[in-house]
């Protein structure tokens, strides 16, 4: 009542607020999976409160000092400044250490999240006309994602971290003509540079977040001028929205899954250890520590690098390090096919027409398939990147574990794609349903001081995700 209130104050005294009403009845799906790219939304909003907490502790220096703090092993050590701050970030601010994890854990809900959306809006054809743009952009944020994640990662500049970095100086070396401009560009000189610290800050707490503030804001545009797909349902048609209005529902709904996105997140920072520098110590530029795994969201692309032959290329000239192809080139391919893929599937189906209505998997099987093939493929990659951590916990040598993973990632995604194929192909040409949801049962008591079961309405799931009933015993 107060907002609508002060609604109609604004139309009366600016006559302009037509747009604020129409918002407030603007329709948002209920469905439980368009909520996964509100989670994103609010784990980037996390991200930037924790981040200017920490960014008030954080000295983004490379130059060396005597550590003195209250950890007794580093007593006395040769530390950057940078490191030397997180560690007393870590355990001397007072909740230091929890806004450190929170910020660790709502970097990797982020990515989570939208890869999640991704998924979604990538199995159900929301990325189809008119809406390549959206996803395009989606894509963009996945990117920006990573390269937000692996610029703070690297800013503790502890051993785990300084080898990363390594990783990357040696993989920008090994493009042909502009490797070593671009490393110098980059890196602020030959590594390990004292520039490369400041420069990985300022990248880190300024033109990432503007760059993904940026595309957010673009997405959720398009976005609200598009509408939402929807799933086929009993009076929806390719030109219709339904859904719940803004206010009160979807605000009060958003509200409450915004705080309880930031409870869960505090709740891991307080309970659970992620990433803790004062074990691996401060970098030295010929120690690596081992074993060692990256974020997920890195995972398949140090995957690639393990697995990856050590070949080198000679071209017109010129040497193409054994880094070049895993590090750059296949990356490159993954995500640009990702991106076009709207523009891909419409040349090879001849489907241009706009669609608002969102697929069940089962309705597109090739893409289906290739979606799933895609997955196995990553999660193979994923887990090669951390094929030490795992030959320690299983207790078997790296190399053969090596060569496990060099045939699945060949073998498993087609073998995925195939099952997922005729599933979904199966599914779709029996036309059946959703599982059903068990018929209720209404107990009435009798003369005799017995029970007497009646069944009411029977209700079958419809594409929304939802209940409709039907007609049945005990229907009014």
């Amino acid at each position: 009542m107060i907002l609508r209130r002060a609604v109609e104050g604004l139309d009366e005294r600016l006559d302009r607020t037509s747009f604020l009403k129409r918002s407030l009845r603007k329709a948002f799906p209920g469905h439980w999976s368009f909520l996964l790219g509100e989670v994103t939304l609010y784990a980037f909003v996390l991200l930037i409160l924790t981040g200017i907490f920490l960014a008030f502790f954080y000295v983004a220096s490379s130059a060396p000092t005597t550590y003195r703090g209250s950890y007794p092993p580093l007593q006395g050590r040769t530390v950057s400044q940078a490191y030397r701050s997180v560690l007393n970030i870590s355990l001397e601010v007072r909740s230091g250490l929890v806004m450190r994890q929170m910020h660790h854990w709502a970097a990797l809900l982020f990515m989570w999240s939208m890869v999640a959306h991704l998924v979604r809006v990538f199995f159900t054809g929301a990325f189809r006309k008119p809406r390549e743009l959206s996803w395009m952009i989606g894509v963009s944020l996945l990117v920006g994602g990573i390269a937000a994640g692996f610029t703070g990662y690297s800013l503790p500049d502890d051993l785990l971290s300084g080898t990363g970095l390594r990783i990357i100086y040696s993989a920008v070396l090994s493009i042909p003509l502009a490797g070593t401009w671009l490393a110098f560009l980059f890196f602020g000189g030959e590594f390990p540079s004292p520039e490369l610290i400041p420069r990985l800050y300022l990248m880190h707490v300024l033109l990432i977040p503007l760059l993904l503030l940026t595309l957010l804001g673009v997405h959720l545009a398009l976005v609200w001028h598009q509408t939402h797909t929807e799933f086929p349902g009993p009076g929806t048609s390719e030109d219709t929205v339904t859904g719940t209005p803004v206010w009160p529902r979807f605000a009060l709904k958003g509200i409450a899954v915004a705080f309880l996105t930031w409870a869960v997140v505090a709740l891991m920072g307080g309970l659970l250890q992620i990433n803790p520098i004062w074990l691996y110590g401060g970098f030295v530029p010929y120690d690596a520590p081992s074993p060692a795994q990256p974020d997920f969201y890195a995972g398949w692309l140090e995957g690639i690098l393990r697995l990856w032959p050590n070949w080198e290329l000679h071209v017109f000239g010129h040497t193409l390090g054994n880094l070049f192809i895993p590090a750059a080139v296949l990356p490159g391919i993954v995500f640009t096919v990702l991106a076009l893929w709207p523009f891909l599937e419409a040349r090879v189906t001849k489907d241009h027409d706009r669609h608002n209505y969102a697929q069940r998997p089962r309705e597109a099987p090739v893409r289906s398939a290739v979606g799933a093939a895609g997955i196995a493929w990553f999660v193979v990659l994923m887990l090669a990147g951390s094929n030490d951590v795992l030959a320690k916990y299983l207790q078997v040598e790296v190399d053969t574990l090596n060569t496990w993973f060099k045939i699945l990632v060949f073998v498993l995604p087609p073998v995925v794609g195939f099952v997922t194929f005729r599933i979904c192909r199966d599914l779709r040409r029996s036309g059946a349903r959703p599982i059903q949801a068990p018929t209720r049962v209404t107990f009435t008591r009798t003369p005799a001081g017995g029970f007497d079961a009646e069944p009411e309405s029977s209700w079958a799931s419809d594409d929304h995700g939802g209940v409709t009933p039907t007609e049945g015993p005990g229907t009014p």
